[in-house]
């Protein structure tokens, strides 16, 4: 039993040195300065990080994301179809799908949607 012990902490000391061997000998150091400016994309980082953005990406990224999340949750509705009553199907897809045509209303209609004002 002993053995098994003693040999069980040679080999968990024997990773823990190799792991810290292996990231001492892997860091690379070069020590340039573009290397080491952040890059931000293409934006000079020296300036203003309080630059104007376009709430138009956002709103887009937003109904791209709720309209995604719809598709996750069509997904299952669909799979439930062979258990469940057809009346109560047709209800829930009906109510679901009327919530989003509903919201899509919305943004289209307080002009999230167009791209240009």
């Amino acid at each position: 039993m002993k053995m098994i012990f003693y040999m069980s902490m040679l080999i968990l000391i024997i990773c823990n040195v190799l792991i810290i061997l292996s990231s001492i000998i892997s860091k690379k150091s070069f020590m340039d300065r573009e290397k080491n400016s952040p890059f931000e994309c293409g934006f000079d980082p020296k300036s203003s990080a309080r630059m104007p953005f376009s709430l138009h990406f956002f709103l887009i990224a937003v109904i791209f994301l709720i309209f995604d999340i719809e598709i996750t949750l069509l997904i299952p509705i669909i799979s439930i179809l062979k258990i469940s009553n057809i009346w109560n199907f047709s209800l829930i897809m009906v109510f679901f799908l009327l919530i989003l045509l509903f919201g899509l209303y919305y943004e289209w209609n307080q002009g999230a949607l167009t791209w240009t004002k």
